[in-house]
């Protein structure tokens, strides 16, 4: 059992109905949106839009997270690993249409041959050319497709319940699959050396005085980092749930940081206050380089909608912009079962 919390209060003071999430990849669709030209591949002798060095592809997957069709791009493309470029990290237990760019300066001419060979693996739903590679967070956002099942709860309690949501929103809290298994990037993160931030370098490089940089476990650290700042916003999140503050206009939380907030007056009393509850967190930005940023509070999902298909079958649709998570604004009102995690212990056994 884990000793870090992980479950946060909601915003109306508990879960007014429950669910099944992820009974099918079908029941998860996310649709990821850049603005880019787009062209359709699949029209014979059809024009790829735009121009640049890079080829972006969105890719229709189901089963395959995006570090590994990142790999397999590139040996099908022929390019280096960080060669291929995309904006964001993708479940794998979804039907997920996700764009990737691949470095291929002055090879316009094949890539009609390169998007066939590619649609042999996954459906190239369209292609573009641009002047940059694709990088986290660049995306304008996602839109949702979401099928719950076994729903129990009633139908008119829920219907206000989703109203709420798209009128006010829900807490804007990073999702417990950041934290690791029980936690487990959070315990992580407690025993790492601050300082480790700050050291850059390729992996399996040597530094000044030949010693070993960073590398792959320098972006583990950033991983832990990244974990113990997501754990505090939601721990002042929570208390700012509790006292009914959190859906105020404009009302951002710290992402904590070298300094630690960069709140003033009482609101920054407030935020060092719960913070220095969980002390071994708060120390590890002390000599980090790791700068102070602000989130906001609430998250509203734009153009909701939602459909009853069959008296214990709900389908919502929506979007949201990065950085947003679709698990945790619904968890705001159900309680989800996630039937996928099944299959992964499965899959791992």
């Amino acid at each position: 059992m884990s000793n870090w919390r992980l479950d946060w209060p909601t915003s109306g003071g508990g879960r007014i109905a429950s669910g099944r999430l992820k009974t099918a990849p079908g029941d998860f669709i996310v649709d990821e949106l850049l603005e880019l030209p787009e062209s359709d591949p699949a029209v014979e002798g059809e024009v790829i839009a735009g121009s640049g060095e890079h080829l972006c592809l969105k890719l229709e997957k189901v089963g395959d997270n995006t570090e590994y069709v990142a790999r397999e791009l590139a040996r099908i493309a022929g390019c280096r690993h960080f060669d291929v470029g995309f904006c964001g990290l993708k479940d794998r237990h979804a039907v997920t249409r996700q764009w990737f760019s691949l470095y291929r300066p002055g090879n316009e001419d094949q890539d009609t041959a390169l998007i066939r060979e590619i649609g042999l693996r996954w459906p190239v739903l369209a292609a573009s050319r641009q002047a940059r590679k694709l990088r986290r967070g660049e995306h304008r956002g996602n839109g949702f497709t979401i099928t719950l099942r076994a729903v129990s709860g009633e139908h008119q309690v829920i219907d206000r319940a989703l109203e709420r949501l798209g009128d006010i929103g829900a807490p804007n809290y990073f999702g417990p699959q950041r934290f690791g298994n029980d936690g487990a990037n959070l315990d992580r993160a407690v025993h790492l050396d601050p300082a480790t931030l700050n050291r850059r370098g390729r992996s399996g490089g040597k530094g000044r005085g030949g010693k070993k940089r960073a590398g792959s476990d320098g972006s583990k650290n950033v991983l832990y980092f990244s974990a113990a700042r997501s754990w505090l916003f939601n721990e002042v999140l929570a208390a700012r749930v509790d006292d009914g503050s959190w859906a105020e206009a404009g009302a951002t939380g710290p992402l904590w940081g070298d300094g630690g907030t960069t709140a003033c007056g009482p609101l920054e009393t407030f935020e060092r206050g719960i913070v220095a509850q969980t002390p071994e967190l708060a120390a590890l930005f002390s000599v980090t380089r790791m700068k102070p940023e602000r989130r906001p509070l609430a998250v509203k999902p734009e153009s909701l909608s939602w459909q009853w298909v069959a008296e214990d079958c709900l389908e919502l649709a929506f979007f949201l912009s990065p950085g947003q998570y679709a698990t945790t604004i619904l968890s705001d009102i159900f309680e989800l079962e996630d039937m996928s995690l099944g299959r992964h212990n499965e899959q791992q056994g």
